[in-house]
């Protein structure tokens, strides 16, 4: 049996490691060879960059050896002998060419192929005299018109690349060569920035630009003898050694990248190598780019496919113990169950040979009584001892002088009641009981255990003549076996029992987490958000001050990078609401075109300031959501959609499909790889190729794959590289008749807190934080109001007198162990009692402000002295807020009845 259960120990080891070990390779080999393929593509994209930027480079000079060649004094100089004198001047003539277009050197030859004038003459080593009938770019010249090279300079010792065109007289003979070089150093030094290697061949494959020394002059391939002859015949690298570029190819990677093991130079790790031909040149480039990242990515796959592999083998065990514990339960149950049926049957069975045996010991046979396994007696009709077996006299040890034939039973009763197997009780009585037990001839059958634990169980039977019969079976093995088992399933019991608290008890655990990490995220974002908000209104009060167009660009930035924090703040706050569940939906059927036009008027602005053009399709629809969590998905849709598009335009419209309608927003932007597709639903992950500067926190995506998994709605995304990204939320169609009349918003007034009823308004404002007051402060004299207090809320109800009693009472909900709400009337109370003398008038009930909705604030509205306006939830007021709710404070500063209505 062990070595059965070693076998299957060591089978389920080698599958579960065996198992591991092929998801680790599979998944390692796929997702390396994955990022192979999208780093060739790139690799590949920034070669052609590196193509046009040389291209580009000679073709500025390009034409410039044509235009010399047109120059009436160069076509003079080499149809005849020169003097000193014109020597000297075309010598000047070609250094001033060359200062203005900036190349190397400016050449110009005779039909011989000496070099008559130079603009590098006044150097020690110049062009000057010197033969250059061997170079090919002379040769080019003489046979075509124009001619190219790439090689060492035989006086200056310096590399660069010529271009060459043919001085022809009238009839179109060549009568000399003019020759610019162009240094390409400036390239190298460009390479120089990227981590790669970049390497440019010829069409020999001899490496001439390199952005590593140590890579300049190697030879790709080997040379073969003709190629040699050339290469020392035209002196195109001089006396410089080439050496051979030991490497070994492995295998293809897509885009025509090859994964290659460079030995000479050496390299730590395995290569990416590509290469792109250069148009018109003959030559090549290579970037050899590092693998390390491709590898490490594969082998973070590997070792998250063994985790994926363990925690499926983990639960495959799991179940498959809980599966055999439940087989076992079910088997002791089924052998118990069983056993019991044997024992019956087999105490059926013996009771029918006991009254056999007893008939025929009645009838004279005593001796078939002993092969019984039971001890057995028999009685006649008198109540007198017939017959009997050895196994009777052995459970109760009688005496042999006791029994015998004609004996009355009672004997046998008082001679066991002496030795206390009666039971408790009278004697007499338990005695009685037997005998008239026995006497009405009924069958009867019962359990009794002895002193020394022994089980009995004994049955009684009449005989069809009169008489009686009882056997006594011995059944302690069985009541042990059953009470084993009994046990065993108890045990089990007890062991599903426990794992089910302590599951409980965990998840009790987590819930608990969850939830005071709400509570403390929530704390913490309030806390960063007092100070942030202070700053933003010193900023807005900064920039009314501002005049010059410098300074206000930097308040600008500055109110920009307290936005995007603040953003970032209130995200993380919403992560937080979304992940404990307490955030409350409002679903109701309503039309969704008053909300696509209002995103479309708010976006547009945004969109033309970028230089994009946001377009709205006109939709009838009815939805049924709630319409702040899909205007906030929306929103997100389309900031990313306005931030990530460079050029063009964006769209966001609807279709309808069957009982539901799909919101699209469509851009123009690079467009999202398969791979992150995924990854950017997720917290902290953003692309890096957007165009604007604010770029977001990575919060936006994660906030809308929660809320639309909290309202049930599907979130899509369809996304092409280099066309652009189409993102869609699926919400269920809605009941057009069931949409509520709208009541028509209140005008809105003093949108700018320049309305001359502000002016000289009294107002105070409560804060537990120093630094929000002095910011609210002042904003608000700013508006020309006029800040009797700004302090705590215990200052506050300090200061509280019927002399200077404000208009406008503005609070934070939360301040310490204050309670907003609570504050507003108990100050508004003491203000209502000192001014009248009644207290009784302290009452202060809030009101709702509809023309605050959004906006994050509450009017505290009283029959008192002041009005209040309350900072409510988060407390994240701020400059733009407070102005949103302008038309309440002056609503409220309007005469009004003495019992007011909700605003």
């Amino acid at each position: 049996m062990y070595a059965s259960q070693r076998r299957r120990l060591l089978l389920t080891l080698s599958i579960v490691l065996g198992g591991m070990v092929v998801a680790m390779v599979a998944a390692g080999h796929f997702v390396e060879q994955s990022a192979l393929h999208d780093e060739s593509a790139t690799v590949r994209r920034q070669l052609r960059l590196y193509a046009q930027a040389l291209q580009q480079r000679v073709d500025r000079y390009r034409t410039l050896p044509q235009i010399l060649a047109l120059d009436p004094e160069l076509r003079a100089a080499v149809s005849g002998p020169l003097s000193p004198a014109q020597v000297d001047a075309l010598n000047r003539k070609l250094e001033r060419a060359n200062n203005v277009t900036q190349s190397s050197t400016l050449t110009l030859i005779n039909h011989d192929g000496v070099a008559l004038a130079a603009s590098n003459w006044r150097a020690p080593r110049s062009n000057v005299g010197v033969d250059y009938a061997f170079r090919p770019y002379y040769q080019q010249a003489l046979a075509t018109g124009s001619g190219s090279f790439y090689g060492i300079g035989m006086t200056t010792s310096e590399p660069g690349y010529f271009l060459s065109q043919a001085i022809v007289d009238g009839a179109g003979r060549a009568q000399g060569v003019v020759v610019i070089k162009i240094a390409l150093a400036a390239l190298e030094r460009e390479w120089l920035q990227t981590p790669d290697i970049v390497l440019a061949s010829d069409a020999h494959d001899v490496v001439f630009l390199a952005s590593q020394p140590e890579w300049r002059y190697r030879v790709l391939a080997p040379l073969s003898d003709r190629d040699r002859r050339e290469l020392q015949s035209t002196r195109q690298y001089a006396d410089q050694e080439l050496l051979p570029l030991r490497r070994r190819l492995i295998e293809q990677t897509g885009y025509g990248g090859v994964l290659a093991d460079v030995r000479d130079p050496p390299l730590g790790a395995q290569v990416l190598w590509q290469t792109l031909e250069v148009p018109e040149s003959g030559w090549r480039l290579h970037l050899l780019h590092d693998t390390r990242a491709s590898a490490a990515a594969g082998r973070a796959a590997a070792i998250a496919a063994a985790g994926a592999w363990l925690a499926l083998a983990l639960l495959w065990l799991f179940v498959q113990q809980r599966r055999r514990l439940s087989a076992l339960r079910q088997r002791s149950r089924h052998e118990l169950e069983t056993l019991l049926q044997q024992h019956a049957e087999e105490l059926r069975t013996a009771q029918d040979g006991v009254v056999t045996a007893a008939q025929q010991a009645n009838a004279g046979l005593s001796r078939s009584l002993e092969h019984l396994p039971q001890g057995v007696v028999v009685i006649d009709e008198a109540l007198n001892l017939v017959a009997w077996n050895s196994r009777y006299v052995e459970l109760f040890r009688f005496p042999p002088e006791l029994l015998k034939i004609g004996r009355p039973i009672e004997d046998l009763f008082r001679f066991n009641a002496r030795r206390g197997l009666l039971g408790p009780g009278p004697i007499e009585a338990a005695i009685e009981r037997r005998l008239n037990h026995l006497r009405s001839g009924k069958p009867h059958m019962r359990e009794s255990e002895k002193e020394d634990g022994t089980v009995l169980e004994i049955r009684g039977n009449p005989l069809p003549d009169g008489g009686f019969v009882t056997s006594y079976a011995d059944i302690t093995s069985y009541k042990n076996a059953a009470r084993e088992l009994r046990s065993l399933a108890d045990a089990l019991e007890h062991r599903v029992a426990e794992r089910t608290r302590d599951l409980a008890a965990a998840k009790r655990e987590a819930e608990s987490a969850n939830r005071y990490k709400t509570r403390f995220v929530a704390s913490a974002v309030h806390d960063l958000l007092q100070p942030l908000n202070a700053a933003r209104m010193f900023v807005s009060v900064l920039r009314g001050q501002v005049r010059e167009a410098g300074s206000a660009r930097v308040v600008d930035n500055i109110d920009g990078a307290l936005a995007a924090q603040d953003a970032i703040l209130n995200s993380l706050l919403d992560i937080s609401r979304l992940e404990a569940g307490s955030l409350k939906t409002q679903v109701r059927d309503f039309a969704l075109a008053p909300l696509l036009d209002t995103l479309a008027r708010d976006f547009g602005i945004l969109a033309e300031d970028r230089g994009l053009v946001l377009e709205s399709v006109p939709t009838s629809a009815v939805v049924l959501s709630d319409e702040n969590l899909l205007r906030r998905i929306l929103q997100n849709f389309l900031s990313n959609a306005i931030r990530y598009t460079p050029r063009g335009r964006v769209l966001i419209g609807c279709r309808r499909r069957g009982g539901w309608l799909r919101i699209e927003v469509h851009d123009q932007g690079p467009g999202i790889p398969d791979a992150l597709q995924h990854e950017i639903f997720e917290e902290f992950r953003r692309l890096d190729d957007g165009v604007a500067n604010d770029r977001g926190a990575g919060l936006g995506l994660a906030i809308v794959e929660r809320i639309g998994r909290l309202l049930g709605h599907r979130i899509g995304l369809r996304s092409t590289l280099g066309a652009g990204s189409v993102f869609s939320v699926t919400a269920p169609l809605g009941d057009r008749t069931a949409i509520a009349r709208q009541l028509p918003a209140a005008a809105s007034t003093a949108e700018h807190g320049n309305d001359p009823i502000l002016h000289g308004c009294r107002v105070w404002c409560v804060d537990d934080e120093p630094l929000v007051c002095e910011a609210t402060r002042t904003l608000l004299e700013r508006w020309e109001c006029r800040v009797d207090f700004a302090g705590g809320p215990d200052e506050a109800l300090s200061a509280a007198n019927a002399e200077e009693v404000p208009e406008l009472l503005l609070l934070d909900v939360r301040m310490g162990a204050h309670h907003g709400p609570h504050a507003a009337v108990a100050v508004g109370g003491t203000l209502a009692t000192r001014a009248t003398g009644d207290p009784g008038h302290r009452r202060t009930r809030p009101c709702p402000a509809r023309a605050c909705a959004g906006s994050g604030l509450g009017i505290f509205v009283q029959t008192g002295p002041p009005a209040c306006l309350a900072c409510a939830g988060d407390a994240d007021v701020d400059a733009a807020r407070v102005a949103r709710c302008q038309r309440c404070l002056l609503a409220l500063t309007r005469p009004r009845p003495a019992a007011h209505a909700p605003i």
